[in-house]
């Protein structure tokens, strides 16, 4: 395994690059900006080399881009609706930036930090954020922990985890957008996708969730037989018409706290690259990429139009502190948040 370490001097502070090139040549570059993946260069069926991820070449764009492309959002991932939430009987106001919801931590969240570089080994970096009390309206000082692995055999885990002095609520994941073709591409509606799930949270108009987990079966929603994104994105179906396409959580299957399962698996007929998606999360957003276009100036000056890549985003569900019935979502004084997440490359 060799790395590479790279400064930037940014109006934001220095964001540095990482990379990580293993034994076959493929390699991933981490940034500190967002904690984010900024490439991952892996062999098609050909043995063909290609940056399977969107982002920017300027690192100064890539600090506030608005897809959040490759980063951590937080401290909550996802939305929380009109931006408020009760918790030990207080009532929490948080940073409204999505329509009426508060998305992804506000517009001053974790994505658009640059995090501290804590350690870096051969073939693993780790990045540190402290979100002070009352940071985008979110109770306690939270502690987070990114710890990002590439391997020989191209995996790459990443671990989360984060302490608090007072009761929060938290959740976190990356937000990478894939085009198993290259991030040059173009569209990504031919890829198939099969999802480890087979209930899905329904959402009003908002995208908030009813609270209502449903059966995907007979619904334009159903993936647990693989299928092209495109198949059935354009159906005249409340979730689809409401996002421009798919932007839901999906309810992962024997899900067990704290248990790393296959929750995803993404591929390109074209490239034959595979995506497996493993988590210990008990949901899966899939984001189709559908308001790409007008993102900053992608790599090589390439620019992202709508639905060229998708983000599979292992996460909590949505709106999780509004509902009781949800998986809680509360992070208190003395436990330890932790989520796992693996992108594992192949092809056939």
């Amino acid at each position: 395994m060799t790395s590479r370490t790279t400064i930037h001097n940014t109006s934001y502070g220095d964001v540095t690059l990482i990379t990580f090139t293993n034994a076959s040549g493929a390699s991933v570059t981490l940034s500190s900006a967002g904690a984010s993946i900024a490439r991952v260069c892996v062999p098609d069926r050909d043995g063909r080399l290609a940056d399977v991820i969107t982002g920017c070449d300027s690192v100064e764009e890539s600090v506030y881009d608005g897809p959040n492309a490759g980063k951590i959002p937080g401290r909550y991932a996802n939305r929380i609706a009109r931006g408020r939430f009760t918790l030990d009987g207080k009532e929490y106001t948080l940073a409204v930036n999505n329509g009426p919801n508060a998305l992804h931590g506000g517009p001053e969240g974790f994505a658009h930090k640059i995090w501290t570089v804590d350690e870096v080994g051969d073939n693993y970096v780790r990045f540190g954020l402290l979100s002070p009390d009352g940071d985008e309206g979110y109770p306690g000082n939270l502690r987070v922990e990114a710890t990002y692995t590439w391997t020989d055999d191209n995996r790459l885990t990443l671990r989360i985890s984060a302490t608090t002095d007072a009761p929060t609520v938290i959740n976190l994941t990356n937000h990478a957008y894939w085009n198993l073709d290259g991030h040059d591409a173009g569209c990504v509606l031919d890829h198939t996708l099969r999802l480890y799930a087979s209930r899905y949270l329904p959402t009003d108009p908002t995208l908030i969730p009813t609270g209502e987990l449903c059966p995907v079966e007979d619904t334009p929603m159903d993936f647990t037989i693989a299928k092209p994104l495109g198949r059935d994105i354009k159906a005249d179906f409340p979730a689809l018409v409401y996002g421009k396409g798919y932007d839901n959580c999906w309810a992962v299957d024997n899900y067990q706290p704290g248990h790393i399962i296959l929750q995803a698996e993404l591929y390109s007929p074209r490239s034959g690259r595979v995506l497996d998606v493993y988590s210990d999360s008990p949901g899966v957003q899939v984001y189709t990429g559908n308001w790409l276009s007008g993102a900053p100036l992608g790599k090589g000056g390439h620019h992202y139009n709508d639905y060229d890549a998708v983000a599979i985003e292992c996460q909590d569900y949505p709106d999780a502190p509004n509902r009781p019935g949800f998986p809680d979502a509360t992070l208190h004084p003395g436990d330890t948040y932790n989520r796992s997440i693996i992108f594992a490359f192949s092809t056939k």
